[in-house]
Order: structure tokens, then sequence, then C-alpha cells
């Protein structure tokens, strides 16, 4: 055996699902666990982003834990098992690298791309639009970044970014004429066409929408936090200047 913890993983899903196993783990189903395979794939992805290696090795396994365990569930079900995930996902990762495995050439990771968007519309002829296989259960953000990833494939795209700013600015006028009328569909309907526009421009400057606004939640987290800390009374007796200060004290203090 070349992988014996794998084969020793697998075999312990399966005692756990067994009749005289784990109640807990014989309960679960695909939907049940549907949670716990998003949450310990952010878990994972916060590891990494804390570059914490011990950390990101022990949510690897949580994410592991979840693989094996969805695919044990689909072997009890006669649907499929661990074997033909990994055969499926082999079988893929040969066929959209022929510059590795066949005779195939590329230059650069761009072509590496092309190549990868060439063969993956093959294998999935079924799709009949550019926008079929679009994830419904990722975050809005996500699914912004990936429609127009795929739309500008096709050559929907800006002639330039300036046009591109020009757009968001033209999103802000509406939503503050929608702001006038009072109407909130249609505010929300406009805010919802000025954060697809700023997606727009991150994905122009190839900045991932998702990280950066993840960046930006950690930052402001980070200050307010500092904030608590520094502050001298209950922040309901603050000003909106002394809320200014608090918060450039904060970043200061961090080294900002």
């Amino acid at each position: 055996m070349k992988y014996p913890e794998l084969e020793k993983l697998v075999d312990i899903i399966a005692v756990l699902r067994s009749e005289n196993g784990c109640p807990w783990d014989r309960e679960q189903t695909h939907k049940s666990l549907r949670p716990n395979m998003l949450e310990e794939a952010y878990e994972a992805v916060d590891a990494i982003d804390e570059n914490n290696m011990p950390n990101l090795r022990e949510e690897l396994g949580d994410v592991l834990l979840q693989v094996v365990l969805h695919a044990q569930i689909a072997k009890d079900n006669d649907e499929f098992d661990i074997e033909d995930v990994a055969r499926e996902l082999s079988e893929k990762l040969i066929h959209r690298h022929p510059h590795v495995f066949g005779d195939a050439h590329v230059n650069s990771a761009d072509d590496v791309i092309t190549n990868w968007d060439k063969l993956k519309k093959e294998e999935k002829t079924y799709r009949k639009s550019v926008l079929d296989g679009i994830s419904k259960s990722q975050s809005a953000l996500m699914s912004a970044q990936k429609i127009s990833k795929k739309v500008v494939k096709v050559g929907f795209e800006w002639k330039s970014v300036e046009d591109l700013k020009e757009c968001i600015k033209s999103e802000y006028k509406e939503f503050e004429d929608a702001v006038k009328t009072g109407n909130k569909e249609k505010m929300e309907d406009e805010m919802g066409d000025i954060f697809f526009a700023t997606v727009n421009l991150a994905r122009w400057y190839k900045i991932d929408a998702e990280q950066a606004l993840l960046h930006a939640n950690k930052k402001f987290t980070k200050r307010f936090l500092k904030m608590e800390e520094l502050k001298t009374k209950p922040f309901e007796d603050y000003s909106y200047d002394e809320f200014n200060n608090l918060w450039k004290q904060a970043k200061r203090e961090l080294g900002e």
C-alpha cells in the first residue's frame, strides 16, 4: 500500500457508518452534511490566509473527512464509492493536462488555462449556455465574479477600464435616483448593479473580489477590536468626532 493512512481512513469511516458504528455517523446524509462541507472549506482557507501550516494540515484533514464521508454514504446507497471519485478525478486531470500526459505544447500558464477551458467544454457537451455550471450555493460575490469571467471569455467586455469606471459612476447615479423615490425594491436593485459592476472592476485588475472583501472584513474587525481596547467610555457615549479619532488611534496602534 502506497498510502496506508488513506486506506485506514476509508476503513474507519466505513466502520463508523456500519450497523455497529456511530449513531450520529449512520444518520448523516449528503444534505445534512452540506453545512459541514462549507464550514470546513472556509476554515481551511482561513489557515491558508494565516499561513498556519499545522492548522492547515488539520483543516485539510477535516475537508478530507467530508469527502470520504460523502463517498461512504454514496457507497451505502449503491451509488458510487471513493475509488470512483478518485478514478474520475484522475481521468479528468490527465485529459486536461495534455501538455504533461500527452504531446500538446504550451508556452505559458495562460495557454494552460485556455486549453483547460477548451477541454472542459468538450467534456461537458450537455451545457448549452455560457453561464451553465455556475454553482448556486456559492456566495453572491463569487457568483458575480464567475459570471463576469464566463461572459468575458466570449467577448462580452467593456472597451476599456475607463468605460467600466464610467459604468460604475452611472450605477451610483441610478442608485441616488432610486433613493430619492424611497422605493426600497428599486434601491436594492440599483445597489446590486453597483456591486456587480465593482466586481467587474476587480476582475479587470485581476483582483479576486471575494478575497479582497474577506481581507477588508478582517482588517475592519482587527481595527474595531483595537478600538474596544482603547475606548475610555461606552461606545454609546461617543460623538462622531470621538469615534473618528478613536478609529485613527486604533490604526496608529496597529501600525497602519
